[in-house]
């Protein structure tokens, strides 16, 4: 994959990353949304929904992996201080950890319940070959929120390094991100 400007992730980077965050955070909304259902039966149904984009973002941060190794991923800016490379690291790293693991915890857990996934009403994962045991997929289940609850403090902390870059760096850092704009580092 060549590169027309290094500053700038790929256009593939750029339209995986925005769809994996709208996933991220639509897939909270809908975790809260059915904790709030007013029966088991409406919780259930919600979290479908849930199961389903999990699944997807398994897939799109798999290809957003795929695309940082094959040359879509941008170089940490010049300017950046130790402590920031490493804070930046770190946080991509986690990122990609959790977006891995995580799906795998839940489909886990429903198999632990003996169910398969339905993603989207379009396939269905069979339950992974593990004993049914509902007491195990409620304490995999509280793993994964925790998961969840780790991958949305990451979420803010991403965006509170966006904005010192925009507002306080005034670096342009945001634009490495978009098809338009320009970083200046």
């Amino acid at each position: 994959m060549t590169e027309t400007n290094s500053k700038r992730y790929s256009g593939a980077a750029m339209v995986l990353h925005w769809l994996i965050a709208a996933g991220v955070i639509a897939n909270w909304l809908i975790r809260e949304t059915a904790e709030k259902a007013e029966t088991e039966e409406a919780g259930r149904a919600i979290m479908a929904n849930h199961f389903s984009i999990g699944i997807t973002l398994w897939v799109l941060a798999v290809a957003l992996l795929v695309v940082h190794f094959t040359g879509g991923k941008a170089p940490l800016a010049s300017h950046l201080a130790t402590w920031e490379r490493w804070l930046a690291r770190i946080v991509h790293t986690l990122f990609f950890v959790l977006l891995l693991v995580m799906p795998l915890g839940g489909w886990m857990a429903m198999s632990q319940y003996g169910a398969p996934i339905s993603v989207f009403g379009i396939f269905s994962l069979p339950p992974l070959p593990v004993e049914v045991n509902p007491e195990q997929a409620k304490a995999t289940f509280e793993q994964h929120g925790a998961a969840g609850a780790l991958l949305l403090i990451l979420v803010a902390v991403h965006i509170l390094g966006t904005l010192k870059h925009m507002v306080i760096d005034k670096d342009g850092n945001l634009f490495r991100m978009l098809p338009f704009g320009e970083p200046k580092a």
